[in-house]
């Protein structure tokens, strides 16, 4: 081999020292002409050295060679389940479940109490309210022109003729206010004198 070959000076682009111009030319040449013949030759020899399966190199052999059994193909597993226990998930679950059912039956026996007490309630509010227009009727009747007279009778009231007025935005007196003529009741001496 060459030195300029193992440098790799013979390449284009590259500068070969100079001994002539016929050497350079001729280097270049070889250059070329050793590369198509390198690849010739590794062709041609890889075919050799290297036979197919169907070649003449290969028939004796596998006549005579007994195959072993194919071993299994590796391959990745995938990843072993998890387990998660169940015992704490029933148990929650179950708990979740009898919470659920004592707090409406919680909550259906408050409503039943309370609707018990409003009923209560209405029943005292509609006896108020039979108080209440029971003591309007006897308001009324109290308030009546002739029993005003003889409430008033039984107190020692007597009635005045010519009764005078004040006037309140000035205060000023209206009429002549006379003592009211007449003796008391007989009742209304027994309130006074006791």
């Amino acid at each position: 081999m060459n030195v300029e070959k193992r440098d790799g000076r013979g390449a284009v682009g590259q500068r070969a020292p100079r001994s002539g111009g016929r050497t350079t030319a001729r280097t270049t040449r070889d250059t070329t002409t050793t590369a198509a013949d390198r690849r010739e030759g590794t062709r041609a020899r890889g075919a050799g050295e290297y036979p197919t399966a169907g070649s003449a190199a290969l028939r004796p052999v596998e006549r005579t060679r007994v195959t072993p059994p194919a071993a299994p193909r590796l391959r990745v597993a995938p990843p072993p389940p998890i387990r998660v226990p169940r015992a704490p998930f029933v148990g929650m679950i179950l708990v979740l479940v009898v919470g659920g059912v004592l707090g409406i039956l919680a909550v259906n026996t408050k409503i039943n109490e309370n609707a018990f007490r409003l009923e209560r309630l209405q029943q005292q509010q509609a006896k108020l309210d039979v108080d209440e227009q029971e003591l309007k009727k006897e308001i009324a009747d109290q308030e009546a022109p002739g029993n005003l007279t003889a409430n008033a009778r039984k107190l020692g009231l007597v009635e005045s003729a010519d009764p005078a007025y004040i006037r309140l935005p000035d205060g000023r007196t209206i009429g002549v206010p006379h003592p009211a003529e007449g003796g008391p009741a007989g009742a209304g001496q027994q309130g006074n004198g006791g």
